[in-house]
């Protein structure tokens, strides 16, 4: 398939309808865009207009064949080949994050973590080894990863980011609440909680004074 340009807004939204369409994949051979929207309760043109980027207009009556829209938003997200991470800070975050089995579904693969916690060393986590901090650049040279996840404490993340592009990655996300620095070439997605919180509580605040 050749690329294309896509924007911010439809790529954060392909990864849930690929969620929505495998979870109904046993039960169900085609779908509308209506349909889809109206599981999600958002405009169908919006959804027309996303699946436009990763596949051809839907059959009239019949939409989309599921299976084949999965394998063109999966051709799109590059889930097809494994995308091989690491993850510094095996606190509560981290533990979390590697116990989770579903980023498969997204090419996703977490080959090593990493802690300066001693207790933690030659452990596992999911089948996941536990390595020290110091062994960062050669485990990510040996195992070839190019995403790094940053779940460490905000006053040590800029270091762990430095650590991770001088070991070669090119792509970090970020779950550390940290505006971090990094050179041209390198992506940085922020997963910042705090800001997230902050936002609801916000709209909570402000629904009760209505």
């Amino acid at each position: 398939m050749q690329a294309r340009e896509i924007s911010l807004p439809t790529l954060r939204r392909l990864p849930v309808y690929l969620h929505y369409l495998t979870s109904i994949r046993e039960e169900r051979k085609n779908i509308s865009a209506t349909a889809i929207a109206a599981y999600f309760g958002i405009n169908d043109v919006q959804v027309r207009k996303d699946l436009g980027v990763v596949s051809g207009t839907g059959r009239p009556r019949t939409g989309y064949v599921v299976e084949e829209l999965i394998a063109q938003i999966r051709d799109c997200l590059c889930c097809k080949s494994d995308t091989k991470a690491v993850l510094v800070g095996v606190g509560n975050i981290g533990k979390a994050l590697l116990s989770y089995s579903g980023f498969a579904d997204y090419g996703l693969k977490i080959v090593a973590a990493f802690d300066t916690d001693s207790r933690l060393m030659g452990s596992y986590i999911n089948g996941k080894p536990i390595y020290s901090v110091s062994e960062l650049e050669r485990v990510c040279k040996k195992e070839n990863a190019s995403l790094g996840i940053i779940a460490v404490p905000v006053a040590y993340a800029q270091t762990i980011c430095d650590k991770l592009v001088s070991s070669g990655i090119k792509a970090i996300w970020n779950f550390a609440p940290a505006i971090l620095k990094k050179p041209e070439g390198v992506l940085i997605e922020n997963e910042n909680l705090a800001s997230s919180l902050a936002i609801l509580s916000r709209h909570l605040g402000e629904s009760a004074n209505e």
